[in-house]
């Protein structure tokens, strides 16, 4: 890894390290690359999907999941 480069990235504000992450990703994925998701992440999704199937009413819209996290994170 560039060191000179993470040093410039960590200078910058979180607001602007965290546009910048994003743009990295986006740009990543653009590229069409899908990273491999661990052993323990495919068994998460696995036990999720079987739960959703078994209880498909059992959901929580996006906008009060959205809602809720914002209100979490506001002083």
């Amino acid at each position: 890894m560039n060191t000179r480069l993470l040093q410039q990235a960590r200078a910058l504000d979180i607001d602007e390290q965290i546009e910048l992450v994003e743009a990295i990703w986006d740009g990543i994925v653009s590229r069409g690359a899908v990273p491999a998701l661990t052993e323990a992440q495919g068994t998460e999704l696995d036990r999720r999907r079987v739960d959703h199937l078994a209880n498909p009413d059992d959901v929580v819209p996006w906008s009060e999941v959205k809602a809720g996290a914002l209100d979490k994170i506001r002083l």
